[in-house]
């Protein structure tokens, strides 16, 4: 359950002001068919965390778990950090909204969009740390839909009214917290 859980609101948190929760705004504003745009953001975030969370579970079993331990809390603080660096949206992830229909443009911007994002190095981490792929990817699944369907609903309305710094920062200190206690040895899986 606390890998459901922390998959869930570290991810809800990081995608605040992320660049596809301003894509949710963008396709909104542009389509203004929030159910297509809500689909196509779930099956693409359920393939791309899909994909994430099976690397996560492969590295589990690559890495020797000493190393595994310097990796994940390493990689953790790192997700800190680029956590407080804003996203943009980028002009290529935009212009295939005009090419396809709103499902199709909302689930290959976001698929595309979050290849190497934040959200899906974290979900890798967290797949890797909690050895839990399939209730990580459940629980990062749902942060992307509480931080972007609303964005989808209500848009440009609610963007200027979210205290980004401190979203951020929260979520920055999660995944600090997350580094620094996988470093000290928590979570850690006991063989006897």
């Amino acid at each position: 359950m606390e890998s459901l859980l922390v998959s869930t609101g570290v991810v809800a948190l990081a995608e605040i002001g992320d660049k596809t929760q301003l894509l949710a705004f963008l396709l909104a504003a542009r389509f203004k068919k929030p159910l297509p745009i809500v689909l196509g953001i779930l099956i693409a975030t359920i393939l791309n965390h899909g994909l994430a969370g099976a690397l996560g579970a492969w590295i589990t079993q690559a890495v020797q778990p000493e190393v595994l331990r310097w990796v994940l809390g390493l990689s953790f603080i790192g997700m800190a950090v680029w956590t407080l660096i804003p996203d943009e949206i980028e002009e290529e992830e935009a212009s295939v909204a005009r090419r396809f229909g709103v499902f199709g443009a909302t689930l290959i911007t976001f698929f595309l969009a979050e290849m190497g994002d934040k959200t899906q190095v974290a979900t890798v981490a967290l797949a890797a740390h909690y050895a839990a792929p399939v209730t990580v990817i459940v629980g990062t699944t749902l942060g992307m839909l509480v931080a972007d369907v609303p964005a989808v609903f209500v848009g440009d309305r609610l963007s200027g009214r979210i205290p980004m710094r401190l979203v951020h920062g929260t979520a920055a200190g999660v995944f600090v917290v997350l580094g620094v206690a996988t470093l000290l040895g928590a979570g850690a899986r006991v063989d006897f």
